[in-house]
């Protein structure tokens, strides 16, 4: 007979993917162990095993929540209607608004992907896509020379996730800049130098 879930399973399951996601960035992906996983968790490793088969299973979920809570954050921010500088910065202040207090997973984001098998990676990758889209699409309506002659569309795109991505890797909340004067500077910085190429 099949066991039924808990009342608390979805809340059970967040909290392991919170605490396993710091495991994970601080022991990193190929060295921590599902039963250190499970330590960390402060749940035995029968029940860790309950939610996840494999630490595939885990990493993936770990990824996939992270990706889904940005891809519907920079969704529900984006605005059409807007002039495009004005649509960038929304979606640039969204980005960096989920990845306050979210640095152990976005860390696992960016190493933890490429542990994947490709199976697990594409469904990843194509919320990736679905996001980097939609700000190619505003950077486009920016300058649309960016899609005509060499394909300079992609380059600009990953150049501005590049920046924003890296961000937890020195943005400190008392380093003088709050994340909205970074959100700024960081639109800034690419709009007028969208705007430069040809």
């Amino acid at each position: 007979m099949a066991r039924t879930r808990a009342a608390d399973y979805d809340d059970k399951r967040q909290a392991i993917l919170q605490r396993s996601a710091a495991v994970f960035a601080e022991h990193g992906v190929d060295r921590a162990s599902m039963a250190q996983v499970a330590a960390e968790c402060g749940v035995s490793k029968a029940l860790l095993y309950h939610y996840y088969d494999s630490k595939e299973a885990l990493l993936q979920d770990i990824i996939r929540s992270h990706l889904e809570e940005l891809d519907a954050a920079v969704a529900e921010a984006d605005d059409p209607a807007l002039p495009p500088e004005r649509r960038l910065r929304r979606l640039i202040g969204r980005v960096l608004e989920c990845y306050r207090d979210a640095d152990d997973l976005h860390q696992v984001q960016i190493i933890g992907m490429r542990t994947l098998p490709a199976d697990r990676a594409e469904e990843l990758k194509a919320l990736e896509r679905r996001i980097v889209g939609r700000f190619g699409a505003v950077l486009q309506a920016v300058n649309p020379a960016l899609v005509s002659g060499r394909p300079l569309l992609k380059p600009v795109t990953m150049s501005l996730f590049g920046m924003l991505n890296w961000v937890y890797m020195w943005f400190r909340p008392d380093g003088g800049l709050t994340r909205e004067e970074y959100a700024d500077l960081a639109t800034t910085l690419i709009l007028e130098g969208v705007r430069a190429v040809r």
